[in-house]
């Protein structure tokens, strides 16, 4: 008799497979089937679009928290989302079924770098990785409250506190509002047993988010993304707000960067500990950048400025600044360099040779002069992973200067590099860029990461 020699990972997923293929098997099993089946058969009937099994599954799941983590998240998904959310259930069940449900963190955002359920190390509390610790209404405070926690779950009469994480995209949408609504149903449900915790927050439109925003608890929101809004918008969401790990606001509106409404958005600003992430878009700054950078905490770890009109004297300070000290990412792109002196940014790349790992200066009117005087220094940034400079009306000598120069950057991996100007018929009109002159620049390129044993570099331009 020959042995069957297939994986057995490969086994067990025929297995859950032939058990998905008849859901009433599968819900009645699952009082009998082990706990560690639960995981891998949740990712199948996830994936595979089986809804009755996965809201059956929610009811009786063994474990305290249930991550969607990593799962992939399409259309067809999020109606799996709405049906895992309608399925929670906050008073103990009262049967005689050997399994009772445990579950007390529903989670159901997309991409977290988390397993579907997290370690358990306790029975009176429950423990999970991700979740909320801020808010008063989270589970440990709660149950914090309690003089004495009861171990036996099916004895309790009351309503179980439980948690649901999810991130908002307030875009106005119909599919968002019927989302938010069904969370804001199951909430009252709950009769206040149910912790609606948002930790990452898109706002599109401020409009369209005025009337949701007062259902949320901001302690929760650690990223926060608005576009479109007045500034004493923002700043009256950033008065809840603490635990802010990530700030990007793009298309915001001031009247006066002298007045009172930007002093309270910097005084808030500087109340933020904990953040590591600022990204401001098309946000005049022209001679205020130091006012913004004196309220920023020193441990910041990205800072994004693109078309933020900074001039020299911005430069010169953000140079000095302790805030831009350990940058491990800076974009100052669509920001015209037309000065002459360099100094401010070679300084600010030495200060970050140690810690920058993602460089973009694109559409910066970068010349020839100015990018062969910063090269020295660019080339002491040995964690440099990431560089664009696309759109800067170099030539080709200075490209391959450039290649010469960034190719013993052993940690460097991409590079997105502007199309010399002797390309076009006309600088940056790309309707008169000439295909074969580009071609047989990237042939060049190509020749030349060969010569230098560089095949795990990425040279990439765009081009229309």
């Amino acid at each position: 008799m020959m042995m069957d020699d297939r994986d057995p990972s490969t086994l067990l997923d025929l297995a859950i497979q032939s058990l998905l293929s008849n859901e009433s098997v599968a819900i009645h099993s699952l009082e009998e089937i082990p706990r560690e089946l639960f995981v891998p058969l949740f990712s199948a009937a996830f994936m595979g679009g089986y809804r009755k099994t996965l809201t059956a599954m929610v009811k009786v799941w063994p474990f305290t928290c249930l991550h969607i983590g990593t799962l992939s998240v399409q259309e067809p998904q999020r109606e799996l989302l709405k049906a895992m959310v309608e399925s929670l259930q906050f008073l103990p069940v009262h049967n005689s079924a050997s399994r009772s449900p445990k579950l007390r963190i529903l989670d159901v955002r997309q991409g977290v770098d988390c397993r579907t359920t997290c370690p358990e190390f306790g029975i009176r509390s429950p423990t999970c990785f991700h979740g909320c610790t801020h808010s008063a209404r989270s589970i440990l405070k709660l149950e914090s409250q309690c003089s004495i926690v009861d171990p036996n779950p099916e004895s309790q009469s009351s309503r179980q506190p439980m948690e649901l994480l999810v991130d908002l995209s307030l875009d106005g949408t119909l599919r968002e509002r019927e989302f938010f609504a069904l969370l804001l149903n199951k909430v009252e449900q709950s009769s206040g047993s149910l912790h609606l915790c948002c930790r990452d927050l898109q706002i599109d439109k401020f409009s369209y988010a005025r009337n949701t925003l007062k259902f949320l608890d901001m302690t929760c929101i650690h990223n926060l993304a608005v576009d479109q809004a007045s500034l004493s918008e923002v700043t009256n969401l950033m008065a809840r707000m603490i635990y802010l790990d990530s700030l990007s606001l793009s298309k915001i509106t001031c009247t006066s960067l002298h007045g009172k409404v930007f002093r309270v958005f910097l005084n808030y600003l500087g109340r933020m500990n904990c953040l590591k992430e600022l990204n401001l878009s098309s946000f005049s700054l022209t001679d205020h950048l130091a006012s913004l950078l004196r309220a920023l905490p020193p441990n910041l770890d990205f800072l994004y400025l693109p078309f933020c009109e900074i001039s020299y004297r911005d430069l010169k300070f953000l140079s000095q600044s302790p805030q831009a000290s350990h940058l491990k990412l800076l974009n100052l792109s669509n920001n015209p360099m037309y000065w002459d002196d360099c100094g401010p940014f070679q300084i600010l790349l030495q200060k970050l040779s140690d810690t920058l790992q993602h460089l973009a200066i694109n559409h910066c009117h970068l010349t020839d002069a100015v990018l062969s005087a910063i090269l020295p220094a660019l080339t002491k940034c040995s964690h440099l992973r990431v560089i664009s400079f696309v759109s800067n009306p170099i030539t080709m000598p200075m490209l391959m200067r450039i290649v010469h120069y960034l190719t013993p950057l052993m940690e460097l991996k991409y590079v997105i590099y502007p199309i010399p100007v002797h390309c076009y018929e006309q600088w940056h009109f790309h309707s008169s860029l000439d295909r074969q002159k580009l071609a047989d620049v990237q042939a060049q390129l190509k020749a030349m990461l060969q010569a230098a044993k560089r095949s795990d570099m990425n040279w990439i331009t765009y081009s229309q």
